[in-house]
């Protein structure tokens, strides 16, 4: 009963290869480009945009784990065909996939399953797009669905993202971190290693439901940054926010600023996850301690800087 995971090199793929490993369930793990793997987990490279390439990986299935995605600044261009031709060729199985919180837009209150995909930015939208085709398929009887939704993660292998690059090297030197929004409102964090922890007993949930994947005790940005800080041996770590007149100017000339305009309202107001219906359906699950997701994520970019 073989599980593939697409995107197994990724932040969330990677954890997810791990925790199934941990579970003893046979892994097939799905890379674009030969990468060093955990041993157990069963090597197999495919471009996943070339449909027969895409095929053999999904071939003798049981469960797919879709943590793919293109690159952040082609979302909009490349996600939805992605998926879709993944959902295709993964008929006749159950399809576990890792979604985001974007496509709830601006909320006022505990985010929760049963909110709508109100978001108007693109990202938002191919979000909502993305799981509404999929929920479909799984009314169709066309394939089992279960999705999961991690908030913006952080964590080993957590690279490009608000957290990881952007925020942890610059703690790391003592450098001022420079984030988006303001840094001092509460925030919904997802751990990778409780990530893939998480979607890995989706393998076995309910088909056809939506979850949040369990958080730990939101906190704003400067208390992240100062968590990272306090492992990289720092008293506190300096953050600078950058105002939304500045942001929308500078993105202008940065596609990567230009991107996050769309999310910004994540962090200019509290933005926390109900995770209740994860906990209610699955029991107990312990979330890593801050400080010691802070601790394993600066080493982790110690070590890849070395």
């Amino acid at each position: 009963m073989t599980t593939v995971v697409l995107g197994a090199a990724g932040g969330i793929g990677s954890h997810v290869v791990d925790a199934l490993l941990a579970a003893g369930r046979p892994v097939r793990a799905v890379t674009r480009r030969p990468t060093p793997l955990p041993d157990g987990a069963e090597p197999h490279v495919a471009d996943l945009r070339d449909p027969a390439a895409l095929r053999a990986a999904l071939a003798g299935a049981a469960v797919v784990v879709h943590a793919a995605q293109p690159a952040y600044t082609r979302w909009v261009q490349e996600f939805p065909s992605l998926t879709a031709a993944i959902a295709d060729a993964a008929e006749g199985t159950r399809l576990v996939f890792a979604d985001n919180l974007y496509g709830y837009g601006p909320v006022d209150g505990p985010l929760t399953e049963d909110l709508p995909g109100a978001a108007a930015d693109a990202k938002g939208r191919v979000r909502v797009a993305m799981a509404g085709d999929l929920l479909r398929r799984h009314a169709e009887r066309r394939l089992e669905v279960v999705i999961g939704r991690a908030s913006d993660y952080f964590g080993p292998r957590g690279t490009a993202t608000v957290a990881g690059d952007t925020m942890v090297p610059a703690v790391i030197r003592g450098a001022t971190v420079r984030v988006t929004g303001r840094a001092d409102v509460p925030h919904s964090w997802s751990y990778l290693p409780d990530v893939g922890r998480a979607l890995a007993l989706l393998a076995d949930a309910p088909a056809g439901r939506v979850y949040h994947l369990p958080v730990g005790p939101p906190c704003s940005q400067q208390e992240l940054a100062d968590a990272f800080a306090r492992a990289a041996g720092h008293e506190r770590a300096r953050v600078s926010a950058l105002p939304g007149p500045l942001h929308r100017m500078l993105a202008l000339s940065h596609p990567m600023l230009r991107e996050l305009l769309g999310t910004r309202h994540q962090f200019t107001a509290p933005f926390v996850v109900d995770d209740g219906r994860f906990r209610r359906e699955f029991g107990p699950f312990a979330t890593t301690p801050l400080d010691e997701a802070a601790a394993a994520t600066v080493a982790w970019f110690r070590g890849r800087a070395s």
